[in-house]
Parts: C-alpha cells; sequence; structure tokens
C-alpha cells in the first residue's frame, strides 16, 4: 500500500512541478532606463514551496489525518495526529541526519534563502508548541471550533510570513545586506548563503559606490532581480558549451547541445516536486529521470541522422552552376563557367542548354555572345562552358553578362539530345541556375574600395578576413596602406587585435584581403564596433621605364622620391643596395607628351566611395541561438510531466536502470542508459499493478497539470484511508497501540520517498535548501493543514449537535512536547554548523559529521522510545 501511495504521490508532485513552471512574459527597465521583455515564473519559489510542494510532500499524513476524524463519526483518533507528529520527526531527525552524512568528507552545503529558513524553522516549532497548548493549556482535552479555525490560518500567514522574508518586503529591507560583484559590468550579487567577502568591497553600479550596507541601492526590484538570474543562466550555459567544445572538438553541435543539456540538468537547482520524482521512479523501478532524457536525446539524434541521410538520397538529378558567381580580367581572352549535377542517378545521359544575356556588359563589344547544350554522358558529373571576352583600350566601368541555364532533360539511351524526356524520374534545375560574370578593366590602375560600409561579424569567426576590392581598371603593381582604429570595441587583444600595414596589388589583380584576428569571449550579448581604414593608393611604376626596371629587378619598393630598395620583408629588410632612377627629359614637354601624361594621369589609381569600413562585432548568432535553445530544454517539468495516455502506459510497463551513481566525468556514459539491474526488476514486479493503476489518471499536459493534481489527491485520499485501517488491524494483530503503530510504522512508510529525495538533493544541489530547507516548511504545513483542517470540520460538527469535540491530550501532548525540545536542539545544532569550522548545515570534516549524524538519530530513536514507554504508561505523560 505504501507503495501504491508513492506511486500516486509522484503523478501528484509531477503534477505540481508542472504547475509551478508556469511563465508568462513581462516588461521590465534596467537602470541604464534600457526596456526588455522577458520570462518569469507565476509561481514565487518560496510560496509554491510551502503550498503546493509541501502539500505534496505531505499529503499522506495530512489526508490521513482528515479521512480518520471523518471516518470515526468526527471522533477523535490516534493514528492521524501521531502519524503527523511521527513524520515530522523522522524528517526533523533521521533525514537531515542522512543528509549531513552522505555529503563527500570536507564538502559542504549550504541554506542559500537563510531567511525563508529562519521563518519557516520557527513556524514549525512554533506549529508543535501551539499544538501543546491547544491540547492541554487552552482548553484542556476540548478543542474549540476557534482553536482548529486559528490553526488553519496560520498556514496563510506562514506562507505570507515566508514570502516576505523572500521578497525583502516591509521590514526587511532595512536590514544589513551584503553584496559582491558580479562577472559582468555593472552587475551586482546579493551574497546570501555565499562565501563572505573582504572586509573592504564595495560594488560600483550607475556610477554609484555600493558599500557592504547596500547604501544607495533600491533593493525588491523583481525585475531586474529576474533579468540577473536569467543573464546568470545564460552566462552558465555559454561557459559549458565552451568547455564542452573544447573537450570535444570532433563533436557536432547537437551532440554538444545534448552533453550540455544533461550537464545543465545536473547542476540545475531543482525543485522538491523533482526529487520527489526522481526518488520514487529510480526506487520503484521506472528509471532515472535525467538518465533517461540523455539517452532519449541521443537515439533521436541517430534517428534525425539516419532519416536526413534517406531523404537526401531521393532528389531528383538537378543540374546547376557551381559557383554561381566568376571573375575575370578584360585581357584574359576567355572565361570558364563550371557546370555540375548532382542527384541520385549519375547513369543516365542528361542534356541542358545554355545561353548569355546582356547586363551591364554588351555582346559583341565587351563578350561574344554564346548559347548552346552541354551533355551529361552517364557517369558524367561536370562540364565546362567558355565565352570569349573583348579587349579594348578605353576607360571603362566594371561590367557584368549572365549564363542561363534552361530545358534539362534526360535522354534515352539511342535518342539524340533534343528529344522529349518522358521517364518517371526526370532531371531539373538546380540552385543556382544563373551565372553571373564580371568583367573588370584593365586599362585603369583601379579604384580601390572596399565592398560595403559597414559589416556586422560574429565574435566567434577567429580571423576575420575583409576584402579591398580594385575597379575600373588593374594595370600595374599598386600599394595600399591600411590600419585598425579603436571604436567601443578595445584593441590590443581585448576584442580585436592592431593590424597595420601594406597591400601590394600586382599587375591584372583585382582582391586582396586583409586579415583580423577578432577575440571571443563568447558573451551572450554583446555589440561593439571598430574601424578599418585604407590610405591613399600608390603606383609603383611612374613611367615606362621605371616599370620596365621594377619588372626586370623585382621586389623592389619605393622608400623615397625616385629611391627604391629592395627587402626581405616589410619588418626586416635586408641589407641591400640603393638605386636611383631620375626620370630622362624633365624639360619642356611636346604637346604629344603632354598628352601622354593626362592619360597616365587619368589612369592613376584612387580611392573610391567605400574608405573607411565599420566593423560590429556581435555576438555569435549560432552561439546565441544555441543557448537560448538550452535554456528552454533545460525547464524541468518537461522531465517529470506527460503528454498523453500512451506515454504513460507505455512508461509503466518498461523498467529502466534506477542508479544514480556519480559518472559525470565521462561525457558519453551519460547519453548511454544503463541495463536495469535485479533490484531495478524487483521493484517494477511489486509496483507494476500500482503503476498501470494510476496510468489512468490524466496526463500532466492537461489542464497545465491541474487534471492530474485533482485525481492524483483522489487517489492519495483513498489509499490513505485503506491505509489507516490495515495500520489499525496491524496494531491489534502485534499488539501495539495505534500511536506507536503511527509514530514508528506509519510514519517511516509515508516518509521512505521523501527520505531518498532528500539524500539525492543533498548530493546533487548546490545548496541545502531543497533537501534540508522544505522539511521545516513541511513540518509546519503537517499542523496547520493536516489538525488544522481535520480539527475545524470536527469542531463545527460537534457544535452543530450541541457537543463538544473532546482530544485525549495524553500520548499526543506528551509527543509534541518531546518533539518540540529535540527540534530546538536540531536547529541550534544546524545554526552552529554555518561556523567557519565546519562551513555549512551538511557535510563538513568527517569527525564533526558523524558526531551531527549520530546525535540526530539518536534524537529520533531516543523520540521512538520515550514515545513508546509513555504510550504504554511506563513513563507518565500529561
Amino acid at each position: 500500500m505504501f507503495l501504491g501511495v508513492s506511486i500516486v504521490a509522484d503523478r501528484f508532485m509531477a503534477s505540481i512541478e508542472v504547475i509551478t513552471s508556469q511563465e508568462r512574459q513581462i516588461t521590465i527597465k534596467r537602470p541604464n532606463g534600457e526596456k526588455i521583455t522577458t520570462t518569469v515564473r507565476i509561481w514565487n519559489e518560496t510560496v509554491s514551496n510551502l503550498t503546493l510542494m509541501a502539500l505534496g510532500s505531505s499529503a499522506p499524513e495530512i489526508l490521513l489525518s482528515v479521512v480518520e476524524v471523518c471516518g470515526h463519526n468526527f471522533n477523535a483518533g490516534e493514528l492521524g495526529p501521531n502519524t503527523i507528529v511521527g513524520s515530522a520527526a523522522f524528517n526533523m531527525f533521521v533525514i537531515i541526519g542522512l543528509c549531513v552524512y552522505v555529503i563527500p568528507d570536507g564538502d559542504t552545503r549550504k541554506v542559500k534563502h537563510l531567511r525563508v529558513f529562519f521563518v519557516t524553522a520557527t513556524w514549525s516549532v512554533f506549529a508543535y508548541t501551539w499544538l501543546y497548548l491547544i491540547l492541554a493549556v487552552f482548553s484542556p482535552g476540548i478543542v474549540e471550533i476557534w482553536e482548529g479555525l486559528l490553526t488553519l490560518f496560520f498556514f496563510p500567514i506562514c506562507v505570507g510570513f515566508a514570502y516576505v522574508a523572500d521578497r525583502r518586503l516591509l521590514f526587511y529591507k532595512y536590514m544589513y545586506k551584503r553584496y559582491r560583484a558580479g562577472k559582468q559590468k555593472g552587475m551586482i550579487i546579493e551574497t546570501e548563503g555565499e562565501p563572505e567577502l573582504p572586509s573592504k568591497v564595495d560594488v560600483e553600479m550607475d556610477g554609484k559606490i555600493l558599500n557592504q550596507h547596500g547604501e544607495g541601492f533600491l533593493d525588491g526590484e523583481a525585475g531586474l532581480d529576474t533579468v540577473l538570474d536569467e543573464d546568470e543562466a545564460r552566462r552558465e550555459m555559454a561557459s559549458i558549451l565552451r568547455e564542452l567544445k573544447q573537450k570535444h572538438p570532433d563533436k557536432e553541435m547537437e551532440q554538444l547541445m545534448e552533453l550540455a543539456n544533461y550537464q545543465v540538468l545536473m547542476q540545475q537547482q531543482k525543485s522538491r516536486a523533482f526529487y520527489r520524482c526522481q526518488a520514487t521512479r529510480i526506487m520503484t523501478g521506472a528509471g532515472n529521470i535525467l538518465k533517461k532524457h540523455a539517452a532519449d536525446q541521443a537515439k533521436r539524434a541517430v534517428q534525425h541522422n539516419i532519416c536526413s541521410e534517406v531523404s537526401v538520397s531521393n532528389f531528383s538529378c538537378t543540374v546547376l552552376f557551381d559557383p554561381g558567381t566568376y571573375q575575370c580580367l578584360e585581357n584574359c581572352g576567355s572565361v570558364a563557367l563550371n557546370v555540375v549535377r548532382q542527384g541520385r542517378d549519375l547513369t543516365c545521359t542528361v542534356s541542358v542548354d545554355y545561353r548569355t544575356e546582356d547586363g551591364t556588359a554588351n555582346a559583341g563589344s565587351d563578350y561574344r555572345s554564346t548559347e548552346g547544350t552541354i551533355v551529361f554522358k552517364p557517369g558524367e558529373t561536370e562540364k565546362e562552358i567558355r565565352i570569349d571576352i573583348t579587349d579594348d583600350d578605353i576607360f571603362e566601368e566594371d561590367e557584368y553578362f549572365l549564363v542561363h541555364l534552361c530545358n534539362v532533360r534526360v535522354v534515352p539511351e539511342g535518342a539524340s539530345s533534343g528529344e522529349a524526356n518522358h521517364v518517371d524520374d526526370p532531371a531539373g534545375l538546380g540552385l543556382p541556375c544563373t551565372a553571373t560574370v564580371t568583367i573588370f578593366d584593365d586599362d585603369h590602375a583601379g579604384i580601390f574600395s572596399f565592398e560595403e560600409p559597414a559589416v556586422t561579424v560574429s565574435e566567434s569567426i577567429g580571423m576575420m578576413e575583409v576584402k579591398v576590392i580594385r575597379n575600373s581598371g588593374a594595370r600595374g603593381v599598386v600599394v595600399v596602406p591600411y590600419k585598425t582604429m579603436e571604436g567601443t570595441a578595445k584593441g590590443g587583444g581585448e576584442d580585436f587585435e592592431d593590424t597595420h600595414g601594406v597591400l601590394e596589388f600586382d599587375n591584372d589583380e583585382t582582391c586582396k584581403t586583409v586579415r583580423i584576428n577578432i577575440i571571443d569571449d563568447e558573451e551572450y550579448e554583446k555589440n561593439k564596433n571598430f574601424f578599418l581604414e585604407i590610405g591613399a593608393p600608390q603606383l609603383l611604376e611612374m613611367s615606362e621605364r621605371k616599370a620596365v626596371l621594377l619588372q626586370e629587378v623585382g621586389g623592389f619598393v619605393q622608400t623615397g622620391k625616385d629611391v627604391y630598395r629592395k627587402v626581405q620583408g616589410r619588418d626586416h629588410p635586408a641589407p641591400s643596395a640603393i638605386i636611383n632612377i631620375t626620370e630622362e627629359g624633365d624639360g619642356v614637354l611636346t604637346k604629344k607628351e603632354e598628352e601622354e601624361r593626362r592619360i597616365a594621369e587619368m589612369g592613376r589609381p584612387m580611392l573610391g566611395e567605400h574608405v573607411k569600413l565599420e566593423v560590429i562585432i556581435e555576438e555569435s548568432y549560432e552561439f546565441k541561438n544555441t543557448v537560448d535553445k538550452l535554456i528552454k530544454k533545460t525547464n524541468l517539468a518537461l522531465l517529470v510531466g506527460t503528454n498523453s495516455w500512451r506515454q504513460q502506459f507505455v512508461e509503466a510497463m518498461t523498467v529502466s536502470s534506477g542508479d544514480d551513481d556519480d559518472d559525470d566525468d565521462d561525457d558519453d556514459k551519460c547519453r548511454e542508459e544503463k541495463l536495469p539491474s535485479c533490484f531495478d526488476y524487483v521493484m517494477h514486479f511489486l509496483t507494476v499493478f500500482w503503476k498501470l493503476l494510476f496510468a489512468f489518471v490524466p496526463p500532466t499536459d492537461y489542464w497545465n497539470g491541474w487534471a492530474c493534481f485533482c485525481v492524483s489527491i483522489s487517489g492519495i485520499g483513498i489509499l490513505t484511508a485503506i491505509i489507516g485501517d490495515l495500520a489499525s488491524h496491524f496494531g491489534c494483530t502485534v499488539g501495539l497501540k495505534d500511536s506507536v503503530t503511527a509514530v514508528v510504522f506509519v510514519a517511516l512508510g509515508t516518509s521512505v520517498p521523501d527520505t531518498f529525495a532528500s539524500k539525492v538533493a543533498a548530493i546533487q544541489d548546490q545548496y541545502a535548501d531543497a533537501s534540508i530547507g522544505n522539511v521545516t516548511g513541511s513540518n509546519a504545513v503537517n499542523v496547520f493543514l493536516g489538525i488544522g483542517v481535520a480539527w475545524s470540520i470536527a469542531a463545527i460538527y460537534h457544535h452543530s449537535k450541541n457537543q463538544v469535540f473532546k482530544v485525549d491530550p495524553g500520548t499526543l501532548a506528551f509527543s509534541v512536547t518531546l518533539f518540540t525540545i529535540f527540534a530546538f536542539i536540531c536547529i541550534a545544532v544546524l545554526i552552529y554548523r554555518r561556523r567557519p569550522a565546519i562551513g555549512g548545515e551538511l557535510g563538513g570534516p568527517r569527525i564533526p559529521k558523524i558526531l551531527t549524524s549520530c546525535l540526530f538519530f539518536s534524537l529520533w530513536l531516543m523520540y521512538i522510545i520515550f514515545s513508546s514507554l509513555e504510550a504504554y504508561c511506563h513513563i507518565q505523560g500529561f
């Protein structure tokens, strides 16, 4: 029966995880006035932990108390209330003691939300103190209506106090606060639950100095906190992707995304509901949720690759240009265009027509108009088209013309290439099916410029290449100086490496490339710029005689007027002789010489329109897109939830490995689901009936989880009613009182899933909130709901009958008193363990860790022994 409750409670907790993970979009304003849109969870984490999460964890105990009262003609019973107190004792002493012990030696876990922990711990002790007061002080032996209703009303008050502490509302905003500087400029992070900073640490934000006491900063801005958390999550995701790319350079991005997804899910702070579902499924042979998810993702990736290969192989035969653009000089004679055939069937004969079309270049004066047919014989995949180019001595702009492919057809064997195609799989045109040929004029020294005034690059590009284009001629050897200039992006290796030098264009050379190294720091958001500028181009040869000389001797660079020096390299000049070249006949020029000089001046190199290029460095789009995808996939509700009844029945019938050993060091193992062990099979067959029964519960996707929530809690109520009767019969059979049965057996049975959940949370979580922080909240909720609802109903019923609701304070009051005393000791020890000597509530040095665990286990044993002795009157109670 306890296994059945655990399984239906698993469905219940899955619905709670889906409900509390619902998100909505909000628009907020950053401190600099910038408005951004982000997503936030509808449920506050603290509120969800104390309401739905605590209800899910304590539902069996709460419903057992309510069902017992309603099933005994609204008279008080011993099983329900004592189960609540016994469960609280088990949670406080055994679960926390186990969590302290399972942390590796030397490691520690601290409660992060310390304010909330203090509030819930105080309310948990107050709840049982209040229970003693209404049993033995206010109206001994009688529970009045106001007592029951006030007990119930304490529940929303407790939630409200915790919410105020979490959001720092009311008086909390004036209390002492401490901050540290974040990794990103302009970010501050509150250091609650984190290591202390040196005494003299100030944080600057918006030009103001924020000291340790938080002066000058307006706290409580939920929107800003949300953005900071989201930015922090994205930076962590980016960091994980960087590490995986360095560790596995041979893996594709999809595989890296799977590894990153698994790693983030492992490191992500998880809710109490997730750990409860994880523990239950491992315990019942349903498998480790995270490892099943990783294995499923790997299988989908393999299937996707297979499907992609099949789809590619189904392409029909296509003919296209490869590449689609060509450039040539005016004096090249002819240009060759490459035509390729692609597709699955390369054994047939395919023909395709081609023809030229004027652009700015005219057929006849700039090129020869050409048309014809290309025939691909069986096995041939490439053909060449040659177009003749016409050379002239006229200065003109660069021009282009087009070459089109058309009328592709499969030629049957024995037929001519012009016959029509009637086969089942006709050939077709691929893209590009039109080629553009640009003719560069070679009669001018050239006009030099960048292709465009600005270019945007990704920070992940590495070595960036910028083209300097030589248009309207390519005659002569020309040098063009260039240099980078800082903008918002900083040189010197911070955002880019400073670059300067000279580009040397040889005769008939039309393009040169400047290489700039962009530094990749893989920021999620980035928008910085710098500039690349080219200077005035210089023609090395200033006369025909000089041009001939330079061509003959080679390797000479102009270092002054009419002075050329041969150098080994720009940075390390080699010793060489200095050669002076003087003009001959620099006297009075004849008309012919003046005309020649005028024509020469017209052909001098010059700068074009774009001489200063703005380079904008942005975050890598692919990297940012990958991070955004991973952020969406790290919603744990997608893992624990279900979307169809079919999925639920398949999971109910499937045995999976429950091995939760930490093998994260091997990334490939995390994607391989291990075979189930013998224990997994045994637990599966013991629980398969309950799995199939509760597979009828609506999937969590219906009504955003509320359908599953309502049906599951009804199932828990029915099973707890049966458990109550069975526990009473068991006690009668072995001769135990209901109070002893409740404290020892029922409380233990209902708390086993929580024990496994807290153990996993303690090991995997960075903080102690999910493992022990929620114990105090659940203990308070047990009293406020379990006792408050049951006794309010009974008190109102008896009042309507002009009767009083009687509750024997004896055993219950003694158990409550004993638990309250021990709880004070437990909380005091946990607070003491936060001292630097130990470092946190959980873990720490081996000796203190063992002593703490032994103390907590001893407190639980003493509670069991003394409660049992009092029940049998060996110790006098109240």
